[in-house]
């Protein structure tokens, strides 16, 4: 397991370094381009430090999840406003501050944030990954923190918004390939709020059930699997996730819709949205480990349902 862990999280960051020195060295880039990339590496440095300083010294790690829905909100009208907010930049930037905002919200809700921004309840997994033997000396989770949690996932936010920078200074106007990006974003924007709507009521009608004194077992189904089965879970064991990284990759397109993409569909932008896609392996790899561990059911909805594509429909009594 740690060489694993180890050998992910190096080639991530390997990877990403890599990408980072090729697009700052300004390949294929003006100078407008540059000088952007320059402001948005200097805020993403600054919140890399803000991440590791606070989550070291408050002991909650989530500074970073605070902030991956705020960022790229941030980052995006930036990039709108030197690119001389044209047509296909404002159409990203308005899509990327919607989900922003949606993502925020969805996170304020689980109590992640207080008016001491550095407070608030820490995502679970931080604390399950934390407790691994490959952390058991602190000095391996202070590093853990430093370039994974902080720098890493900064970087990797700032990748993301990538494309937009290559969009910058495009001779072409907004076309049919800028329609299907903008169409296909807004499609797995719609898959993420709903899956969250139903994953968030889920989750509060099972509170309200088991706070009447009643135990897991004596609940009505499908609460009594402790996970969630309704609306696109039932279907898909990531439906979230999937809009997630959908979203990213539609708005990808935008970088061929703007001709910046050689041979019509690659642009070095790209590895943002492709090292996203790492992470949520990753992501999806632990939060199903964790839910087998915690729910006898699990297994079976492993083995029945597809984690991204909706084949077949979860049935509780298929065992």
């Amino acid at each position: 397991m740690k060489k694993i862990v180890g050998t992910v999280i190096t080639v991530c960051i390997v990877l990403l370094l890599i990408a980072l020195c090729i697009v700052f060295r300004g390949a294929d880039f003006d100078e407008n381009q540059i000088s952007t990339l320059k402001i948005l590496l200097i805020i993403c440095g600054c919140s890399a430090a803000y991440c590791f300083v606070t989550g070291e010294i408050t002991k909650n790690y989530s500074q970073m999840d605070k902030l991956w829905s705020i960022l790229p909100i941030a980052y995006l009208w930036i990039i709108a406003a030197k690119g001389g907010f044209d047509l296909r930049l404002s159409v990203y930037a308005l899509i990327v501050t919607a989900w922003g905002i949606r993502l925020t919200v969805n996170f304020a809700r689980k109590g992640a944030y207080r008016l001491k921004f550095w407070e608030g309840n820490e995502d679970y997994r931080w604390s399950i990954v934390k407790n691994h033997p490959v952390f058991s000396k602190g000095f391996a989770w202070t590093l853990f923190d430093l370039f994974f949690i902080s720098i890493y996932q900064n970087a990797l936010v700032l990748a993301i918004c990538l494309p937009a920078v290559a969009c910058m200074g495009s001779a072409n106007s907004f076309g049919t390939i800028d329609i299907i990006a903008a169409g296909l974003a807004v499609t797995f924007f719609v898959l993420e709020t709903v899956s969250d709507e139903y994953q968030w009521q889920f989750h509060q009608q099972k509170k309200k059930l088991l706070e009447k004194g009643k135990t897991l077992d004596e609940i009505p189904l499908p609460y009594s699997l402790g996970f969630n089965t309704l609306g696109p879970w039932s279907r898909m064991r990531h439906p979230n996730y999937l809009g997630e990284q959908g979203i990213w990759l539609s708005l990808y397109i935008f970088a061929i819709g703007s001709g910046a993409a050689q041979n019509g569909i690659f642009n070095i932008s790209f590895i943002g949205p492709l090292l996203l896609i790492l992470l949520f392996i990753g992501s999806s790899t632990l939060g199903e480990k964790i839910s087998s561990q915690k729910y006898p059911q699990y297994k079976s909805y492993i083995n029945q349902v597809c984690k991204y594509i909706p084949i077949k429909k979860f049935d509780p009594c298929n065992q």
